[in-house]
């Protein structure tokens, strides 16, 4: 397996991943897209890293990358931005010689999912796609009562980073309201889908899961991962389920 660091510009900053490549090529691929960052990122979490490997030993190549605003990538949180630079990776991914270009697979978990959805209801080239804690709605961020106090808290975690951002708050928010996946969804079909949720979710209700599941067209599947929370990446049974369903897609 290669691990091979990327460094992708769009819109004045860079946006900084890694790709693992199986031996075989030209082999499916994955494109994992994290979540909105709550709070400073814990040093011992093996992360992301640790999935990619896991997937790339499975004979996925498997890319990663930090989203606009958070770890080494430049630019501040924004969740349109955010789903530009899923489209520039894309681009990237299917400009790569080692991939199966009919075999290009989104998993994204919590706000990530919810790019991934929007990202892939507009672009034929995701051939199938993975739904972890996903929100049907962004139903606390687009609170325009909050919005002071959401603005700051991401200050604190640092994912903005510019005193001047956003240069309009309202144009922010309404940014979140574009994205909800329950007005996406349907556009899925008739490529897979996986939704995969924790029953004990205190952060994305289940509920919302169903909901994406029972807007979504045909072919769909729904896996409801009991006893686990809201960080699916860290839950043993929701990865297995997923890899499994990943591969009889491939």
């Amino acid at each position: 397996m290669e691990r091979r660091g990327i460094s992708l510009e769009l819109e004045g900053f860079n946006l900084v991943g890694e790709v693992y490549i199986p031996a075989q090529q030209p082999c499916p691929t994955l494109c994992l897209c994290h979540g909105i960052p709550r709070g400073i990122p814990d040093p011992s979490d093996s992360g992301y890293p640790f999935l990619a490997e896991r997937f790339s030993k499975a004979g996925f190549l498997t890319l990663i990358f930090n989203f606009r605003g958070t770890g080494d990538s430049g630019g501040n949180f924004d969740i349109l931005g955010w789903t530009r630079d899923l489209e520039t990776v894309l681009e990237y991914i299917y400009n790569m010689r080692e991939v199966e270009k009919d075999k290009i697979s989104l998993m994204g978990f919590s706000g990530g999912a919810a790019v991934s959805a929007y990202v892939a209801s507009k672009d034929p080239r995701v051939s199938s796609l993975v739904l972890c804690s996903c929100p049907a709605e962004f139903r606390l961020v687009t609170d325009v009562t909050r919005a002071k106090s959401t603005i700051e808290h991401f200050r604190r975690v640092g994912i903005i980073r510019n005193d001047n951002f956003p240069p309009s708050v309202d144009e922010w928010l309404n940014s979140f309201s574009q994205l909800s996946p329950i007005n996406r969804i349907e556009k899925i079909s008739p490529r897979p889908l996986l939704i995969v949720h924790g029953a004990e979710d205190d952060v994305v209700d289940p509920q919302d899961a169903w909901a994406i599941y029972n807007s979504a067209g045909e072919p769909k599947d729904i896996l409801i991962i009991e006893g686990a929370g809201h960080r699916l990446r860290i839950a043993e049974k929701a990865i297995d389920g997923a890899l499994n369903w990943l591969r009889a897609q491939v």
